[in-house]
């Protein structure tokens, strides 16, 4: 079990498999994608989870875009290992702030790592999400 840094076009089949199977593969791009920390959880040489942070120098914020593990591999606690080792490294950049998109159906996972919902919601193609935010003092 491994997590390194990948290119953003590694992240893309599992983003499209996971997240929008029902949309064109180039949904799951994002127009920022080559600016972004990119980070792949291995198990046994195969890929199996995926993250993006994006990090802001001028307001020292970050948002983490795009999670995503496959379906078999959920669960396992891969996916936490993941995001726990993203938020170590937005916060090595110096954010004081880190953001996300949540899907409403799994807040639960991203209170685990001390994020807190906010009053933003919205509704994307049928599905509900809040702005979750973790504030670094």
């Amino acid at each position: 079990m491994t997590i390194l840094r990948i290119a953003p076009e590694q992240t893309w089949k599992i983003r499209h498999r996971v997240m929008w199977p029902d949309q064109p593969f180039d949904y799951v791009k994002i127009t920022n994608d080559n600016e972004g920390l990119h980070l792949g959880y291995f198990v046994d040489g195969k890929l199996i989870s995926v993250i993006s942070g994006f990090f802001n120098e001028e307001t020292k914020e970050a948002q983490f875009r795009k999670f995503a593990t496959l379906q078999e591999f959920q669960s396992k606690g891969y996916g936490s290992q993941l995001l726990s080792h993203l938020i170590v490294e937005l916060t090595s950049f110096g954010a004081t702030r880190i953001w996300c998109n949540a899907r409403v159906n799994a807040t639960a996972l991203y209170e685990r790592f001390g994020m807190h919902k906010t009053n933003q919601t919205f509704t994307k193609l049928g599905i509900d999400y809040v702005v979750m935010e973790k504030l670094i003092w």
